[in-house]
């Protein structure tokens, strides 16, 4: 079983969903005994934006990162991705990674009864941050929906998150909630995938 595990805070060590992204990630390291997991560091490493130079290919070594970032996603059947919340979404770093994996005839095409996603059969696990108290239902919160909505649209059913929010309240607070998350992912995680 192969695991893709991905960052995309601009926190380095301070960050909470690198932290609670690692936690997942040793939860099936420990759980699932041969797992192959490969890392890739979005915020260290950012990919390029998307533009028409990209969709044209006339970059090669450009047009060479994004096949390995498309086979690294193809060939995981589990990605954990550390995703905190910047200005209401997901960071930029992370949407340039979505703008690599979401690729027309690649992980979805269009039929004359709609889209249908190709790269199912995979299981998604977010850590999700909050600085404020943004619950999926809330109206403020677009991280949620809108990974629900890229991943469902890639044919991939089995999201889970795994989110801490109200990280700048306080710090007892941030404690609080980042305990409340590591305690769910020891307790609740569902492994299979």
């Amino acid at each position: 079983m192969k695991l893709l595990h991905l960052d995309s805070s601009i926190l380095g060590q301070t960050s909470a969903s690198r932290e609670l992204g690692a936690a997942v990630v040793a939860r099936w390291q420990r759980d699932v005994s041969g797992l192959e997991v490969a890392y890739r560091d979005l915020a260290a490493n950012p990919l390029p934006h998307l533009s028409g130079a990209s969709l044209a290919q006339a970059d090669a070594g450009e047009t060479a990162l994004a096949a390995t970032v498309m086979e690294e996603f193809m060939a995981a059947d589990v990605i954990v991705l550390g995703a905190p919340m910047y200005n209401f979404g997901i960071p930029s770093q992370l949407k340039a990674w979505i703008d690599r994996i979401a690729v027309a005839g690649k992980t979805f095409r269009y039929t004359a009864e709609g889209p249908q996603g190709l790269a199912g059969g995979k299981k998604v696990v977010v850590a999700a941050t909050y600085g404020g108290m943004h619950p999926a239902q809330s109206g403020r919160n677009f991280v949620e929906p809108y990974l629900r909505q890229v991943f469902g649209f890639l044919g991939i059913e089995d999201i889970e998150f795994v989110s801490a929010e109200g990280l700048a309240v306080s710090p007892e607070h941030r404690v609080q909630a980042i305990s409340a998350a590591h305690a769910r992912i020891d307790a609740e995680l569902a492994l299979a995938a």
